[in-house]
């Protein structure tokens, strides 16, 4: 597998694409309007404190107050005061550790979503590349994906040397050739971090943000270029210089394979990413056989159908779904990890008559996401014939940070049918009739009620004598403006129901 980095760098929005073998998988962007926060640490104040929920709420500078609870709470973060308070197993105590307007410092555990404001966790850490800093936790604690145990036993040994007895440390996966020289580095830039945090707990006031780990070229030379990188492509100079300056502290090594882009063309064009990132709110993608998918997000969960679409194979029925199956398993692995969906994903394959034939699917659909950073696990094929996906969040969907909600449609992403809105005006006419029965009407409407209202003169007959319909491109598809003739008046909210 062949892997590289591109990024788009312009001054008002940055973007990172991960390619493998030549296709898009992740996408990153960061703007002044699209700000990551999972992971951030602040210094908050508590806002409200609800001890049947075991919980406070608290103001860390975002929109919405963040929600931390008791579970959340550390021992180390707290005074002494607080820590005598504190048991362990009852959190309707949380009201004698906090009053409104105290401030205490946090980390984001997981970001807002929707309506709900961040998940927040006084168990702090600051992760690096190769490393992660845990204050005064002073254990060693090893990536389970290192099973070497002569590696383990090299890195404990380097860390109890180079480490603060009162700080914990995680040696993070991408560590295999790493020396000590790179983790005295590394746990030097990470301890001036700390202190900076601290600085910040005893004299700033909050809200306020101590330290901001999803800065878009941080995040980048911590957790995405590595060794397994091919090249890595910036299209911008400065923002060049910026990764190499990064890269000399952590991995220097590195810095022979990132590459300058000098062409007039964008880009993403030129690699054909710019196409894929167009089609990431698109709910139906297809697949190089015919089939195609259809992804649907409620809620609780997304729903990912797999169908045959215009594919129907050559000869064997069998072989078209497996082949379509197969497919659709990359296709699969790959959308969840473009769109960073999260949570539960139920995906239905195409029904298949062999117990053979669905083992390979699975093992495949498994084997593509390993790829993903981000934890998950695949469930095996129900009775259903669905396959169960858990994926941890991470950060919002990608989609979430290049639209809006649909302002005519509330995001259902349905709109009223011209024929329910032409009802609507009967009802409202029928409603009104007692009250202004001698006056004349104009009704404005959108042009595709308009030419429905056309096409089905018989609809409105029954007003016919007292109405004039005008069609309106400002008005919404699913809206009418009903005005006295007269005088122009108004009076569409008057008898509305």
């Amino acid at each position: 597998m062949i892997q590289e980095i591109l990024i788009n760098a312009h001054s008002y929005e940055k973007r990172i694409a991960i390619l493998e073998d030549g296709k898009l998988v992740e996408l990153y962007s960061e703007s002044a309007e699209n700000q990551e926060v999972a992971g951030n640490i602040y210094k908050g104040t508590i806002k409200s404190v609800l001890p049947g929920m075991g919980a406070a709420f608290v103001d860390i500078g975002l929109k919405r107050t963040a929600f931390l609870h008791y579970s959340e709470l550390d021992a180390d973060f707290l005074n002494e005061k607080q820590k005598k308070i504190r048991k362990k197993n009852d959190s309707s105590t949380i009201d004698k550790i906090f009053s409104v307007g105290d401030e205490v410092v946090v980390q984001i555990k997981k970001p807002p979503l929707n309506k709900k404001g961040a998940s927040l966790t006084c168990r702090l850490t600051i992760p690096g590349k190769f490393l992660v800093f845990m204050p005064f936790k002073e254990k060693v604690a090893i990536s389970r994906k290192i099973t070497s145990g002569s590696q383990k036993h090299k890195f404990n040994d380097i860390l109890k040397r180079i480490k603060d007895p009162e700080v914990g440390i995680i040696v993070r996966t991408d560590t295999e050739n790493s020396t000590e020289e790179d983790f005295a580095m590394e746990y030097k830039t990470l301890e001036t971090v700390w202190k900076q945090v601290k600085k910040g707990r005893d004299f700033l006031k909050g809200p306020q943000c101590l330290f901001n780990q999803n800065e878009l070229i941080f995040m980048l030379t911590r957790d995405l270029f590595n060794s397994n990188v091919e090249r890595l492509i910036v299209d911008n100079k400065e923002y060049r210089d910026k990764i190499v300056t990064q890269l000399k502290s952590i991995a220097p090594e590195l810095i022979p394979k990132v590459e300058l882009f000098k062409e007039s063309t964008p880009l993403f064009d030129v690699f054909g990413i710019e196409k894929d990132i167009h089609r990431i709110s698109n709910s139906r993608i297809p697949l190089a056989s015919g089939g195609n998918l259809r992804i649907e997000r409620t809620e609780a969960m997304v729903s990912i159908d797999v169908n045959t679409g215009s594919f129907t194979g050559v000869k064997h029925y069998n072989e078209t779904i497996l082949r379509t199956n197969m497919e659709a398993a990359f296709e699969v692995s790959r959308q969840v990890r473009l769109r960073d969906l999260s949570g539960i994903m139920v995906v239905d394959f195409i029904d298949m008559t062999t117990q053979a034939h669905r083992d390979k699917v699975f093992k495949e659909l498994k084997l593509y996401m390993k790829r993903d950073r981000a934890r998950n696990k695949v469930y095996p094929f129900s009775p259903l014939g669905l396959i169960e996906i858990s994926r941890k969040r991470r950060r919002p969907e990608v989609i979430m940070s290049f639209s809006e909600v649909c302002p005519h449609c509330n995001g259902t992403g349905r709109l009223l049918a011209k024929d329910s809105v032409a009802v609507k005006i009967y009802r409202w006419l029928q409603r009104s009739e007692f009250f202004i029965s001698k006056e004349p009407l104009l009704i404005r409407v959108h042009p595709n009620v308009n030419h429905f209202l056309e096409s089905h003169p018989e609809f409105l007959q029954d007003f016919a004598k007292r109405i004039e319909i005008l069609e309106d491109p400002e008005i919404e598809h699913h809206q009418f403006k009903v005005l006295l003739e007269r005088s122009g008046k108004d009076v569409t909210e008057e008898y509305k129901s």
